[in-house]
């Protein structure tokens, strides 16, 4: 049975979004923020005043702006909002390398998983907002989608944990 290759949401004549541009995260802890994502991302500041960073990592002027509003609370857990940003990597290498850096800067994973189509570590910024850092795990986006569909993804959506370290050791093994 052949099924069609994908086609956005543009391609079937929708006028969906080109990109998903930027977030803006509200902080209490500007500088922390601003360290941190720095740090993680090896993005740069663009602009930044008492009360706004606008972080750049590629030809975007920002991806990802802190705002420090006076009076910010902690985010209750469990409260309703954003789960959780999520930025991708070429290949495992390179997010080992990252793991890498992260964990000598003092930065870890709280937890990782395969999730089948990919392969993910997942952070806790200052704010305890949630970052996950990524790889895919198929070539191709039709590959991505046949996963969705598998009995195998149905029994398991969320994926198998696994120890960073042990990705580490055995991606420092095949290179």
């Amino acid at each position: 049975m052949s099924r069609e290759p994908f086609k956005t949401a543009r391609e079937q004549g929708r006028l969906a979004p080109l990109k998903f541009e930027h977030a803006v995260l509200r902080t209490g802890q500007l500088q922390p923020m601003v360290d941190w994502y720095t740090a993680v991302l090896e993005a740069e500041v663009s602009f930044g005043n008492a009360a706004i960073a606008f972080l750049s990592y590629d030809e975007q002027n920002h991806r990802v702006a802190i705002l420090a509003i006076p009076g910010t609370i902690p985010r209750p857990p469990n409260s309703a909002g954003l789960d959780h940003l999520a930025f991708t990597y070429a290949d495992t290498g390179e997010l080992v390398a990252t793991y890498q850096r992260l964990k000598a800067l003092g930065i870890v994973p709280y937890r990782a998983m395969n999730h089948g189509s990919s392969t993910s570590m997942y952070y806790r910024d200052p704010d305890g907002n949630q970052i996950e850092l990524k790889i895919d795990n198929f070539a191709t986006m039709e590959e991505q989608r046949a996963w969705l569909r598998t009995k195998e993804f149905a029994e398991n959506p969320i994926g198998t944990p696994f120890d960073p370290d042990q990705l580490a050791g055995s991606a420092a093994g095949r290179s």
